[in-house]
């Protein structure tokens, strides 16, 4: 489980605005309210394949010489047009370190049990 709202507030969003990956947009769309349901949503319609071409090591010396790089952390890395994308660091060597910019949950099916509290 990565997410739940029992305990807060529930997810609000508009169908058909793109704020929600597709395959839960398409899952909820016709749903009314008081409606519950389960569902798996694959990876190409959530947040992707996982791709290799999206890890890049880097030199060490490029990173702040005051933080210390751990496996599994997360880094802000900076591209040419000054975006900011996460990374998560997926391998500490001496001279080198592996970044991973797959979104965290890239090549993952989703299962989701939902309600709709409001249409």
């Amino acid at each position: 489980m990565f997410d739940c709202s029992d305990e807060r507030e529930p997810l609000q969003f508009t169908v058909g605005a793109g704020q929600v990956i597709t395959g839960f947009e398409e899952a909820v769309r016709g749903m009314e309210e008081g409606q519950e349901k389960e569902f798996r949503i694959e990876p190409s319609e959530a947040y992707g394949e996982y791709d290799e071409a999206l890890t890049q090591q880097i030199p060490r010396t490029v990173i702040r010489s005051d933080m210390e790089i751990q496996e599994g952390m997360m880094l802000l890395v900076k591209t040419h047009d000054g975006q900011e994308i996460p990374a998560k660091v997926a391998e500490v060597g001496d001279e080198q370190v592996t970044l991973d910019m797959n979104h965290p949950l890239a090549g993952k099916a989703l299962n989701f049990n939902i309600k709709v509290i409001e249409a």
